[in-house]
């Protein structure tokens, strides 16, 4: 049977952006020093307003049953909320675009064994093997960086919490995606997020001054991470999700570090020494390693 073009189509181009926008955060985050929960606040609004925009334009049914609200809400806190904070926090904390997309790798693994336990999916020997692989490349990443601060430690730490949380977006978004669309699903993501983040923003705002979000240099990456990453890579991860499956889509995760790593590089963000590229092999081979042992499992 010819493998259908438009979802693998729609994957790849998510996972470019996702690829990309940890370079972005970085360069918002930890270059120019904009507060977490102002960044992640305004991006959301944006991606909400957009997605709005877009669903009025389609004339995409917004409106969703009673009993569904729950799992909108709880799809919500899970991703954007808890992950955008375990991301963007992680990712300021370790400085290193790459060695976060690293970390965000696993969460096909991670996702595979919650597949495991609440769907009751078979995980293949290889697979296991892939699992067993990616912990020592992580390890020789992490620790060719300076671990000696704690900050840094507490930044492996969030990027842990965002792959548990995109992980808990994963399961969840299963219940809906044969039932709304990814327009839909996603407007309410953004929209149910930005409420989430106001408190945080309001809190934290301080005497920071928002509208310089709006002006160059931060307009460009903020709008890239808005509409790229939020609005048309998530809608286009639903997309998958809803025609080739959780498992399949979630292989595509393995080239988040590569994009990722090749930016950096030719950016001048970041240098690799032999170390750190056998670890930059040794978890992207793990990851294709653990998909490749679910061709015949059961499809989320």
């Amino acid at each position: 049977m010819k493998a259908p073009f438009k979802p693998y189509a729609a994957i790849i181009f998510a996972e470019l952006c996702w690829g990309f926008s940890f370079i972005w955060t970085q360069q918002l985050a930890g270059k120019q020093q904009i507060p977490v929960f102002v960044l992640i606040f305004v991006r959301m609004l944006i991606s909400a307003i957009a997605m709005i925009a877009i669903s009025l334009l389609v004339r995409s049914r917004l409106k969703i049953e009673r009993q569904d609200v729950k799992w909108f809400l709880l799809l919500a806190f899970f991703e954007p909320f808890l992950y955008f904070i375990g991301e963007t926090f992680g990712i300021k904390a370790t400085n290193s675009p790459t060695l976060s997309a690293l970390i965000i790798a696993v969460i096909p693994i991670v996702t595979m064994f919650a597949d495991m336990l609440f769907y009751k999916t078979k995980l293949a020997a290889i697979a296991k093997f892939g699992v067993l692989l990616t912990l020592p490349g992580t390890l020789l990443m992490v620790l060719k960086k300076d671990p000696s601060t704690s900050v840094y430690w507490w930044g492996i730490a969030l990027l842990m919490l965002a792959v548990f949380a995109s992980c808990s977006y994963s399961i969840t978004v299963r219940r809906l995606v044969d039932k709304y669309s990814a327009i839909t699903i996603n407007t309410w993501q953004f929209c149910i997020g930005a409420v989430f983040f106001l408190p945080f923003f309001l809190i934290t705002k301080g005497d920071f001054p928002v509208a310089t979000l709006f002006q160059a240099p931060a307009i460009g990456p903020l709008l890239c991470l808005a509409i790229l990453c939020s609005c048309g890579a998530f809608s286009c991860y639903v997309f998958s999700i809803k025609n080739i499956g959780i498992t399949r889509a979630c292989i595509f995760s393995a080239t988040i570090p590569i994009v990722s790593a090749t930016a950096s590089y030719f950016m001048g963000i970041e240098t690799f020494n032999w170390v750190e590229l056998l670890g930059i092999g040794v978890v992207i081979t793990g990851v294709i390693l653990a998909q490749r042992g679910q061709k015949n499992a059961a499809e989320l």
